[in-house]
């Protein structure tokens, strides 16, 4: 007998016995308005919720709120004859001069504020990182009230996927706050209606 299989045979000769796993737990979170809550969380972390009716109306506001910016790049159909960027690009350092993203994002959290966005509609996973800022398209019926909620919706969900909340901040040295110190300087939420 060889040391490893003496080895393995006294591993099965000790090992316990199986323990259930422990029942899950779920917290119900009675928010009289999800979406009031999730507008709230946000303001409180620095980004603006702009509800659009239809992805017409967010190509005007999106023109009005990043009319002169250059390098300006989105995933979504609906803006191409905005964005100015090409997001085909072989290597992911090429978007650093990226000033704004508009990204389409799945759902929101209303508890926290977070928006869930994953390789479903996003070319390069460095893009809501390197961005200088960055915007959300979810439609106005995805918020969920709080992260229970967003891990049941995600259960079946393969491939990758973050939460993101809010622009980027740190308050590292001296517990003085910094917005964009290691990602977007900015974040807006559009909702958009009937989708």
């Amino acid at each position: 007998m060889s040391s490893r299989d003496s080895i393995l045979g006294h591993i099965r000769q000790n090992k316990p016995e199986a323990t259930a796993l422990p029942a899950v737990t779920t917290f119900a979170s009675n928010f009289d308005n999800t979406e009031d809550k999730f507008r709230e969380m946000l303001g409180a972390i620095y980004t603006e919720v702009i509800v659009v009716k239809n992805r017409e109306e967010l190509a005007q506001k999106a023109e009005e709120l990043y009319k002169g910016i250059v390098n300006r790049a989105t995933t979504i159909p609906a803006l191409s004859a905005w964005a100015d960027f090409s997001l085909n690009v072989s290597d992911p350092h090429e978007l650093e001069t990226v000033e704004i993203a508009i990204l389409e994002a799945e759902f929101g959290v209303a508890e926290n504020g977070a928006v869930w966005i994953s390789d479903k509609y996003l070319p390069h996973r460095a893009l809501p990182f390197i961005t200088q800022n960055l915007a959300f398209v979810i439609p106005r019926n995805a918020l969920v009230d709080n992260m229970h909620e967003a891990y049941v919706r995600l259960q079946d969900t393969l491939g990758w996927g973050c939460f993101i909340a809010g622009p980027s901040k740190t308050a590292d040295i001296e517990q003085s706050l910094v917005i964009g110190a290691h990602g977007a300087r900015s974040m807006v939420v559009f909702l958009l209606e009937g989708e």
